[in-house]
């Protein structure tokens, strides 16, 4: 399947929009949910096919889950309810999906075996299995460690003490999962600090779980009771737009109700020390933070992008890399090795689709080194996906920059569906949408 992309758009960006519920939240509040006594609501559940796979594994392990538009209604029955599946439950294109299981399945009673599609399949999942083994957990691997792997259940998992050698909100949320079903409290450092969604959730649904800096105690077997949960709009979606708005001339948009997790908003961070014009409005203070995001044209200018940083920004990477290209000076990203598996390898993906269009790139082993140019070529061959969600919309975004009536193609659009199903549907609204012109 192709899709031709919009080109230059001198009007801009301009309209509000709301974004779809946070992925990572979406995955995590059906797990808790899950494990959780009681009847959980969730509001503003994200419709990517990578949350969907999330669903339907929970409704293969015995989960009652009922659907109604963008809403869930979970029963949980506690940590033991699960129910045998009796056969291989699909992760689709989820590493989310397939990494927390992981981590959530080591302790129970039955084994599991998790397959994926063709992309998943090639993911190395050592980086999940290799902790979960060393405190207690048991897999059947493949030879590289991919897909299919089953999990040889043992309900009654050791307490551990566990140094994460990466920054990988994955594999703590992995491991945290484990550590509820453990016979004693069990300790998670951390290298850097990671996205906190699980943490936060399990605490309002009434689990024990204390962090101090970058320790995490994780006291096991808490009674969690079901409740509500508003999930609000993704920043990992919202950051295409923002990148769009700054770069297009005449652009203003409000993003609305997306969360502001602090160890989320790395890309507001980046973006304003690139010269960005954005205003952030924050309308909640409950546990995970929510608020409304304006953003305008500017003229933006290089920056460095540190290890320290990559943690909070790892899946606004590839559209960063966009707007570093058109930014004036050199943007240097480093500590971003974590990119390599990705999806796809995004460092060498990112950097062969931009030349494409005349960026300036240099891929380093563990992140890039981009060159700012005043303007984006026409391609001379197609545009591709290559399967992966957010090279795809940072590819719909980098069109809008080219100045030309030729059509650029993009191959596989559909692979935008794994995060983002009306991406293509939003971006033309903001594009046609005079309300707000700014």
């Amino acid at each position: 399947m192709m899709k031709n992309l919009k080109t230059k758009q001198f009007q801009g960006l301009n309209g509000s929009l709301l974004l779809p519920g946070d992925k990572s939240i979406s995955h995590r509040s059906i797990m808790v949910a899950s494990i959780s006594w009681g009847i959980s609501r969730i509001k503003n559940f994200s419709n990517s096919t990578d949350c969907l796979s999330t669903l339907n594994a929970f409704l293969d392990l015995g989960v009652e889950i009922k659907k109604y538009g963008r809403d869930l209604i979970v029963y949980g029955s506690g940590l033991d309810a699960f129910k045998d599946p009796k056969k291989p439950l699909n992760m689709g294109n989820s590493g989310t999906t397939t990494r927390l299981l992981l981590g959530l399945l080591a302790g129970q009673s039955f084994n599991t075996c998790l397959v994926g599609d063709a992309s998943l399949s090639k993911r190395p999942m050592y980086r999940v299995t290799n902790p979960i083994t060393e405190v207690g957990g048991e897999f059947s691997l493949t030879g590289n460690g991919t897909l299919p792997i089953t999990v040889i259940g043992h309900p009654s998992l050791k307490a551990f003490d566990y140094h994460l050698p990466i920054a990988s909100a994955q594999v703590k949320s992995a491991l945290i999962f484990s550590a509820l079903q453990a016979d004693e409290p069990s300790i998670i450092f951390e290298k850097e600090a990671t996205r906190n969604h699980l943490e936060i959730m399990l605490n309002d649904f009434g689990a024990d779980i204390k962090t101090n800096g970058l320790c995490i105690t994780v006291m096991p077997r808490p009674k969690l009771s079901g409740r509500t949960i508003s999930i609000p709009g993704d920043i990992s979606s919202a950051a295409f737009f923002m990148v769009a708005a700054s770069l297009l001339p005449n652009s203003c948009i409000c993003l609305k109700k997306v969360g502001l997790n602090p160890t989320r908003i790395g890309i507001i961070s980046v973006l304003k020390r690139m010269n960005a014009n954005i205003e952030v409005k924050k309308t909640s203070n409950e546990a995970e933070a929510y608020g409304d995001i304006i953003v305008r044209s500017s003229n933006l200018h290089a920056v460095e992008i540190t290890a320290k940083e990559i943690p909070n920004v790892i899946d606004e990477l590839p559209i960063l890399t966009l707007a570093a290209s058109l930014a004036k000076g050199r943007t240097i990203i480093s500590g971003a090795g974590e990119l390599r598996v990705k999806e796809t390898d995004r460092i060498s993906v990112v950097a062969a689709e931009l030349k494409k269009l005349g960026a300036r790139i240099q891929e380093k082993s563990d992140g890039m080194v981009i060159d700012g140019c005043p303007k984006l070529q026409i391609p001379e061959n197609n545009l591709a996906t290559h399967g992966d969600h957010r090279i795809g919309m940072m590819l719909a975004v980098a069109a809008l920059l080219v100045d030309t009536s030729k059509t650029i193609t993009l191959n596989n659009p559909e692979a935008i569906k794994i995060s983002y199903p009306n991406f293509f549907r939003d971006l033309d609204y903001l594009l046609n949408n005079p309300d707000m012109k700014g």
